[in-house]
């Protein structure tokens, strides 16, 4: 097969037409006719389903949007309300150790008062006591010194007057 036959065909009615201008939008109507012929069911059907998946999916996206939209004003809700909580909770501990704090104070003041007060009757005790002692101990003192000094000091005028004076008081209480 030559180009010569090629070119013999061209003239006797059927062969190649090398002109590219009228071949090509011959050769385009008739692709684009057959595609739009074949293609529109296979297509369309094709982009029906394509149309339908995408058209799911946004729905499928939407409901989890608002799902996850409910999920956060829920899960908001419960964190202001557990700050509320936790804001409570802070206040009657507050409230509580400064009514812990004044009851501590005030058995402190009475703990103290108690004691100064045992102190005070300790004290006084211990100060009768000590003057009891001192007391006795001076009388004690006193007698030992008297009875030591008075043999020196009793003469025998003195011992008759003595003994005089007692027996007149002696005879004046019996009267």
């Amino acid at each position: 097969m030559s180009i010569s036959w090629f070119l013999a065909t061209e003239e006797a009615g059927f062969g190649l037409n090398f002109d590219i201008l009228e071949t090509n939008i011959i050769n385009l109507a008739i692709v684009i006719g057959v595609l739009v012929y074949f293609g529109k069911k296979f297509l369309g059907g094709q982009l029906a389903d394509r149309r339908a998946e995408i058209e799911s999916a946004i729905k499928d996206a939407e409901q989890r949007k608002k799902e996850a939209a409910s999920a956060l004003a829920e899960q908001q809700q419960k964190l202001a309300q557990s700050k509320a909580d936790a804001k409570q909770i802070l206040a009657n501990a507050e409230e509580t150790a400064k009514r812990s704090r004044e009851s501590i104070l005030a058995q402190a003041e009475e703990d103290v008062e108690r004691m100064k007060a045992t102190a005070a009757r300790d004290l006084s005790s211990q100060q009768d006591r000590v003057i009891r002692e001192l007391r006795q101990r001076i009388s004690e003192l006193a007698i030992q010194r008297a009875e030591s000094d008075l043999p020196n000091r009793l003469n025998d005028d003195l011992k008759r007057r003595l003994a005089d004076s007692s027996i007149a008081l002696l005879g004046g209480n019996k009267g």
